[in-house]
């Protein structure tokens, strides 16, 4: 035991220099690397923590805080995360690239858990508590601009036959962080909207800061991790030991190894790789405000049972990314790619209002609750106590057929499967295109693609929801052709 500790000391914490480049792997460091990616694995996890434990809830929490602010500033609240992920990416990136990666992580996560806890203190202020939203919201995602790091990290950590199988153990930790995170915040609703008051850190703990508060806590723990456990590992595509990528100059790196990229494809995966995050993040959007506006859930309903849905989309992820790892093997990255495409498509397509049955307008609930009441799902005493249903001045609540729960469900399904399958595929790709060389600044510019598409789907979703939906289903349908055309050329290099 002593000797395993002695060797684990002296291991370098930072320049990672394991042996002479093209080494033969020792079973000691072979350990210590695969120890060092599971400690990204669970960083990527809090990283999606970070985004969902308060995803359902941040329309009734900025509702609760502000009167003022509007459906449209929701798009910003939303977009701000992403907003802030795209700024950081490619400065993460960098970073790691020329230092440590441990630098980066610790500063972004530390970054992440004091924007959770100013998100906690949003109501306390008097005036402008929704900018106090906002300004959290961003920070959180600039913290989140680690995943550049991460997926830098796993990439250069891993060989050409692991890295399939780790980007998927990646996106099933990201996929149980999409668990957790609605889970957590269902689980977390018991607390009401009243909560408790803490006299000593002058803090309301409720149901929408009690989240938040939690992921802190766990930036905690992942920093802890980050200093005690992370070393730099970097292999070639066939497994042998290297130098940190960030170890070697680069004087060395940029003439040898930059050239042999295909930049074309490079820009196809980062287009790419945007439409996906895009659609998924108008379906993010859209959930809560639709189930409410068609189901006349009330607020508290509308985070319990959304929480719920997310919560088992997000557990079909993770038996999905488990799937990808056996059918990839068997067809390639590609064709799982295109097939996620297809199922996405069939699951938007499914979700567009069909039939001559329109939603609970609000003023019935008000007026007349003997009215549609086939279609709400709260009780009258709550229709008197919280307005539901589809608000009257929403001009297209008089016109727009109802989605059905049944529709809804389905829908989620079928995109909780074609969601995680080509996102998955489309950073393995990317990795694979850009070799064994310093992945910081390209996985950097590929979270930011990611990140600038969370940022304007929230901004770009549309009052109409049958306008939003038909968007959706034209850029799946884009996406497929431009994996079929000129992203074929990615067959032949990582399939």
């Amino acid at each position: 035991m002593s000797q395993l500790l002695d060797s684990e000391e002296s291991t370098p914490l930072l320049k990672g220099d394991l042996g002479s480049d093209g080494a033969p792997e020792t079973a000691l460091q072979c350990r210590s690397r695969w120890r060092s990616i599971r400690v990204m694995y669970f960083t990527m996890f809090l990283s999606s923590v970070g985004f969902t434990i308060v995803i359902t809830s941040i329309w009734p929490f900025l509702q609760k805080v502000d009167k003022s602010a509007s459906a449209s500033f929701l798009g910003w609240v939303v977009a701000a995360y992403s907003l802030g992920q795209m700024v950081a990416s490619p400065l993460f990136g960098l970073w790691s690239n020329h230092r440590p990666q441990r630098e980066p992580l610790v500063c972004s996560i530390l970054i992440n858990v004091a924007a959770n806890i100013l998100y906690a203190y949003a109501s306390l202020p008097p005036a402008h508590n929704k900018y106090y939203m906002l300004m959290a919201r961003m920070f959180v995602g600039f913290g989140a601009g680690n995943v550049a790091v991460v997926r830098s990290y796993v990439a250069g950590a891993t060989s050409l036959s692991e890295r399939t199988g780790a980007m998927a153990n990646m996106s099933a930790c990201q996929a149980l962080g999409f668990i957790l995170g609605p889970a957590l915040q269902a689980g977390l609703s018991f607390i009401g909207e009243t909560g408790v008051w803490l006299k000593l850190l002058d803090l309301k703990l409720n149901m929408y800061t009690a989240p938040a508060l939690l992921a802190a806590c766990f930036g905690v723990i992942n920093v802890l991790l980050v200093l005690i456990v992370l070393r730099e590992h970097c292999v070639d595509d066939h497994g042998r030991h290297m130098n940190a990528i960030n170890y070697i100059s680069e004087e060395r790196v940029a003439p040898s190894m930059e050239g042999n990229v295909d930049q074309v494809a490079v820009i196809m995966s980062n287009i790419l790789f945007f439409i996906i995050l895009f659609i998924f993040a108008v379906f993010e959007t859209i959930s809560t405000p639709l189930s409410m506006d068609m189901f006349a859930w009330t607020r508290k309903q509308a985070v319990l049972y959304n929480g719920i849905i997310l919560a088992c989309i997000g557990f079909e992820s993770i038996l999905v990314f488990l799937v990808v790892k056996v059918i990839s093997r068997m067809v390639g990255d590609r064709p799982v790619l295109l097939g996620g495409l297809a199922i996405i498509f069939c699951g938007f397509f499914i979700l567009l209002p069909w039939g001559n049955q329109y939603p609970n307008i609000q003023w019935s609930d008000l007026h007349n609750s003997s009215t549609h009441g086939l279609q709400s799902l709260t009780s009258s005493a709550n229709s008197t106590q919280e307005p539901t249903g589809c608000p009257a001045e929403q001009t297209w609540c008089q016109f727009t057929p109802a989605i059905q729960l049944a529709q809804y469900i389905t829908a989620d399904v079928l995109i909780g499967v074609g969601y995680p399958a080509c996102n998955v595929m489309s950073y393995t790709l990317y990795s694979k295109i850009l070799g064994p060389k310093p992945q910081g600044v390209y996985m950097g510019w590929l979270t930011a693609s990611g990140s600038g598409a969370r940022t304007l789907g929230p901004v770009f979703v549309s009052q109409d929801p049958t306008e939003t939906l038909n968007t959706n289903l034209v850029l799946t349908d884009s996406s497929t052709y431009l994996c079929m055309t000129p992203f074929a050329r990615l067959g032949s290099q990582s399939d």
